[in-house]
């Protein structure tokens, strides 16, 4: 078995993909508190059966109007590059893009655990992968009318390209590659769910972004469905620059960071390297250990179990994931873009414009800086790829590595033996991947 001991002699956890038609849990088996959603489950299945059919014509795309729709799953976690991998299809004008749909899910069944919520996150993709968008009705926020839920009302609207554009609004048009002004958006009118499901079924090519899905096996039902055609790129990042954007965007990210560190085992997890430095999750001082950055940190213990997890999986793939994976290294990707990109389109299926070659190109050469980490802007590739080796302390490193070792091996990230290694940028730390 591959990486299943840490060099300290300890078992890591992740050996053996789950069932692929089970929950999909990182760590352990599910919680009893599942049963919490019982009854939006119930009112989801009621739901997913109306899901209207996609119409032969009329749509957008370079595909025959015979073919099936191309779904696709932008698999990721939290702090990898996701937004602005995501705006490589948001600005494609052929694609139906969907940011993190799945927010919605966790806000409203919070304080449930990343485990528990792994069910209901898939069966509102399923939902959201026939155009079926009522389902965001299950979780609009108490007290404002599910029934009435507008464009606006969704996560990620304000910068989505579809809300933003013509015919829905008049701010923008798709066919133009650009990023849009959220305060602009804000101002668009909104429009009925209903209205937004005619525009997602012109498309021929629908994408959804999400980072709260946490094992690839949790879409095997979805990958085996003959009514969709799904493929899976997974968006990786080295873990050790993941979880030094958490720390600087701790505090935006401290209800999901919880919502992650209750899926632990909690027979497994420690943090003896941080603890062994004075790091405690009693500290006071943010920065030096403090709740915040303690359970940023903590947070990566479940999520590189889940991703060893996945990644094993792909590495001897079932049926139901052969020529429907595809991992992309976020590195790779501001290293490389337009490479990366036509990689990523052939992947799909769709054509490289010049216009999108561009926009690539000009978001990792940009002179921006990343002091907002939840906004999407032009930035230096190689700052942001290096960034973490001049802000994390040696021990969050070495934590990190702890939790992370099985991935880091399978994706080509060295470990670091000394300070002074971490701090030779001249060194890298990149190898080429397994997968």
């Amino acid at each position: 078995e591959w990486g299943t001991r840490r060099p300290d002699g300890g078992r890591y956890l992740g050996g053996g993909g789950s069932g692929a038609g089970d929950q999909g849990s990182p760590t352990h088996s599910p919680s009893p508190r599942r049963s919490f959603s019982d009854p939006l489950r119930r009112c989801r299945r009621a739901l997913l059966g109306s899901a209207a059919p996609v119409p032969a014509n009329g749509t957008r795309g370079t595909r025959g109007a015979g073919d099936k729709r191309q779904l696709v799953y932008v698999f990721t976690t939290w702090r990898s590059g996701s937004s602005f991998f995501g705006e490589l299809f948001n600005q494609n004008p052929e694609v139906f893009f969907l940011y993190e749909p799945v927010w919605h899910v966790w806000q409203k069944l919070y304080p449930g655990d990343a485990v528990s919520l792994q069910g209901a996150a898939r069966d509102m993709l399923s939902a959201l992968y026939r155009c079926d968008l009522s389902v965001f009705q299950l979780y609009s926020p108490a007290g404002s009318g599910g029934r009435n839920l507008t464009t606006l009302g969704i996560f990620g609207a304000a910068t989505n390209k579809v809300v933003c554009s013509s015919p829905l609004c008049p701010a923008y048009r798709k066919e133009v590659v650009g990023l849009v002004d959220d305060r602009v958006c804000k101002k668009c009118p909104p429009q009925r769910l209903a209205r937004f499901e005619e525009e997602c079924r012109k498309y021929r090519t629908l994408v959804i972004k999400g980072v709260r899905v946490f094992d690839v096996a949790v879409l095997a039902p979805l990958l085996r469905d003959p009514a969709l055609d799904l493929k899976v790129i997974h968006l990786v990042r080295d873990p050790r620059a993941v979880a030094s954007s958490r720390i600087r965007s701790r505090h935006g990210l401290i209800r999901e960071s919880l919502q992650v560190v209750r899926s632990r085992d909690p027979r497994a997890h420690r943090m003896p390297f941080l603890e062994a430095a004075g790091h405690k999750l009693g500290a006071k001082k943010e920065g030096m250990g403090g709740p915040a950055d303690y359970h940023a940190l903590g947070a990566m213990e479940v999520i590189c179990n889940s991703m060893a997890k996945t990644l094993q999986t792909a590495l001897q793939p079932p049926d139901w994931l052969q020529g429907h994976y595809l991992v992309v290294r976020y590195e790779d990707l501001v290293g490389d873009p337009v490479k990366t990109l036509r990689r990523v389109y052939d992947f799909v299926g769709l054509t490289v414009s010049p216009e999108m070659e561009q926009f690539a190109l000009n978001m990792t050469s940009g002179s921006g800086s990343s002091s907002k980490p939840f906004v999407v802007s032009a930035r230096n590739a190689t700052q942001a790829a290096n960034a973490w080796r001049t802000a994390l302390t040696f021990q969050q490193i070495k934590q990190v590595e702890e939790f992370c070792y099985q991935p880091m091996a399978v994706l080509g990230y060295e470990r670091v033996n000394s300070p002074e290694e971490v701090k030779d940028l001249s060194k890298t730390l990149l190898r080429k991947p397994r997968l």
